[in-house]
């Protein structure tokens, strides 16, 4: 299969932009601004934004696994692994809440673009049909 060029695909780019929202928001709401090192920290708060932003890095990795595969069961396994981190990713947002993130109208945008591209990612699981 020749190499696809993954910018042209749109909900790679969209994963883009919410890899980019989880940065940001990531590392406005941590403790420790040295985004490499929240998983040594203790701070629940660090370690939720950790999360957040190793799990919005994956998405765009499996989108890329899952285009670049001509094995249906590739393809699959990366869209099924991207539902997960979508699931984690809203509860990320709670667990922000309840850890005291006080300015929820960031964690609301982010909620935002978790939907516009949980409906994208609907089409394109779709759109990989055997």
């Amino acid at each position: 299969m020749p190499y696809k060029n993954l910018s042209s695909i749109p909900i790679y780019r969209k994963s883009l932009d919410l890899l980019h929202m989880s940065r940001e928001i990531a590392s406005y709401v941590s403790y420790n601004k040295d985004l490499l090192k929240l998983y040594q920290s203790n701070s629940l708060r660090d370690n939720i934004a950790d999360s957040l932003l190793t799990d919005s890095i994956l998405i765009p990795q499996q989108i890329a696994a899952a285009e670049q595969s001509e094995s249906y069961d590739v393809r699959m396994r990366s869209a099924t692994f991207i539902n997960i981190i979508i699931k984690n990713i809203n509860s990320y947002c709670i667990g922000l809440e309840k850890d005291g993130v006080k300015e929820k109208e960031y964690l609301n945008l982010l909620r935002s673009e978790i939907k516009s591209f949980r409906r994208m990612y609907k089409v394109w699981r779709r759109s990989m049909r055997r």
